[in-house]
């Protein structure tokens, strides 16, 4: 059986990955070609976000058909290809599966517009209210309402996300039947893990308005979530005990995600939640800024270390991914204390209960992209959000302000594999800007160096497979009202682990109120720990990991 508590899982976004043909766009050939530099790295799995055929109105999220490789990526060749180098590595491949909804162009999709009854009940498909308007005021993630409308049938189609994303309608037997046989048909191939986009989303409840907000509590873990996730799991990757699987749980309670990744094995291995990466948001509201709230990110992460733990369920922990700012830039300090706080942030992650995930580039310590322009953003939220803060009355500069802060393209910017040339990401035009800080935050270099943020990962990875504590061990919180530090103990068969986080650019002092020196320092970002008894002063984002 996947033992996923000891694992770790590496996010590939193909896209901006490594291109070999030199077109500007990343690709699965790309991927075989840095298996070696993964290897090294030391992780467990490759989750690579979807390179099936697509429009790319979402950066593949709107797929066309999902049993075939998009040709800007290349192959089904080249995948089998990837698949077996892979596997020569002892590494696995977890594919990203979007089933809430379909790209517009899929052949369902097509048929329902064309009338056919049996493919327009794949779809969400409503008549509009006495008034003219749209069926319910739900709001589109992306913007403006959920609801386009179609002329020929006086009816509107649901799309959570972009317009050409209609939502697939799971109460539907044969919609979860052919879902099915996509997961089936990868399973042959030999793919051994898969992340469910916005899984929670797929059981619709009721369709009125909503008067308190936008929507999300009618759409959000649904009255038939669980049952659709148990029947997917025991037709398909339930039946293979090596599969593990992830579920992206878009605003979802914790009480939910009890039942979605328990131990009983009947859902998922484990969720992602998003809930600590909305302490910098205003409410619910991304487009603001705000500092980030250092005691709210604490109370939530603690919080869903210990409930998890209660109910025996299981996290992946992570910062970043290809939706979220890199995270350097956003709690750590990417001027006078980069590498300090890129490694203290990834301590702090690394060492909870939970198996952690790790975005291209992040074990680099690749920051935002620093743009200025909104000829450089490519991100359809994005582009949208540009223009609706300036309908709000906000200035240009504002507008810029917020998107060099929150946009996704911060994340998507190419990986910056050397010094040279568009960082050594394509000999062509990029499809987005390289990061220009690649002149010195890049692979190569780090490569070399051993105090380099990527050599600290790797050492982060290694604790994890030595030390079953940081694995298996239960969970306790450690200053939880102090103003700057992060820090937790984890138990296991008598052992214990200390890990103290310095979340600031201030030197800070701690009293443990126990014995320090009874602990030796398993990692730090600091060559010398000041440590005296009960007592502890922390540097600037220092961070220690402390063993007995």
């Amino acid at each position: 059986m996947a033992d996923f508590k000891k694992s770790v899982v590496y996010q590939i976004y193909p896209k901006s990955f490594y291109d070999t043909d030199g077109d500007g766009l990343g690709d699965l050939k790309g991927v075989t070609a840095k298996l070696d530099y993964i290897k090294d790295l030391g992780v467990d799995y490759i989750w690579m976000t979807p390179f099936f055929v697509s429009p790319q109105n979402d950066n593949g999220y709107d797929v066309e058909d999902y049993y075939n490789i998009d040709p800007r990526y290349g192959t089904m060749e080249d995948f089998e290809e990837l698949s077996r180098e892979a596997k020569k590595r002892g590494i696995k491949l977890m594919l990203d599966m979007v089933f809430n909804h379909t790209s517009s162009r899929h052949e369902w999709f097509q048929k329902a517009l064309a009338g056919d009854p049996k493919y327009k009940d794949f779809y969400i498909f409503k008549r509009g209210k006495a008034n003219g308007e749209p069926p319910t005021n739900w709001e589109s993630k992306f913007g403006g309402n959920a609801w386009e409308y179609v002329e020929k049938f006086d009816e509107y189609y649901l799309h959570l996300f972009d317009v050409t994303q209609p939502d697939l309608n799971w109460d539907n037997e044969e919609v979860r039947k052919e879902i099915q046989k996509i997961v089936k048909f990868w399973m042959a191939k030999g793919v051994e893990g898969f992340r469910f986009d916005v899984v929670n989303l797929i059981s619709k409840g009721e369709f009125k308005d909503d008067y308190e907000g936008d929507g999300r509590r009618f759409y959000t873990d649904g009255p038939n979530i669980h049952k659709y996730l148990q029947e997917l799991n025991e037709t398909t990757f339930g039946t293979d005990a090596e599969i593990i699987t992830v579920g992206e749980m878009s605003s979802t309670s914790m009480e939910n995600c009890y039942r979605y990744a328990n131990e009983d094995g009947k859902e998922l291995s484990m969720v992602f939640s998003f809930h600590h990466l909305k302490v910098d948001f205003m409410g619910n509201e991304k487009w603001v800024i705000v500092p980030f709230d250092f005691q709210k990110l604490k109370n939530i992460l603690f919080d869903w270390q210990t409930h998890m733990a209660e109910n025996h369920a299981w996290n992946a922990v992570f910062w970043c991914n290809h939706d979220q700012p890199r995270v350097v830039s956003r709690f750590g300090n990417t001027e006078k204390y980069w590498k300090e706080s890129a490694k203290m942030l990834a301590a702090a992650i690394h060492c909870l209960r939970g198996t952690p995930y790790i975005y291209q580039g992040e074990e680099l310590g690749m920051t935002n992209a620093g743009f200025t322009d909104i000829s450089q953003y490519k991100d359809v939220e994005s582009l949208n959000h540009f223009r609706i803060l300036q309908e709000k009355g906000l200035s240009k500069e504002n507008a810029y302000q917020i998107l060099q802060i929150h946009s996704r393209d911060n994340s998507r910017t190419p990986m910056q594999w050397s010094d040279g040339i568009n960082g050594g990401f394509t000999e062509g035009n990029p499809w987005i800007q390289v990061n220009e800080n690649t002149r010195f935050i890049n692979a190569e270099t780090e490569l070399q160096d051993p105090d380099s943020v990527f050599i600290f990962y790797k050492k982060l990875i290694r604790l994890r497979k030595e030390y079953d504590i940081i694995a298996y061990g239960d969970f306790e919180q450690k200053a939880e009202k102090h103003l700057s530090i992060f820090a937790y103990k984890r138990y296991y068969k008598g052992k214990e682990l200390l890990v103290i986080n310095n979340f600031y650019g201030n030197q800070v002092r701690w009293d443990a109120g126990e014995d320090l020196e009874l602990y030796e320092c398993l990692l730090g970002n600091y060559e010398k720990q000041d440590i005296n008894g009960t007592e502890v002063i922390l540097k600037p984002y220092e961070t220690m990991i402390l063993y007995k």
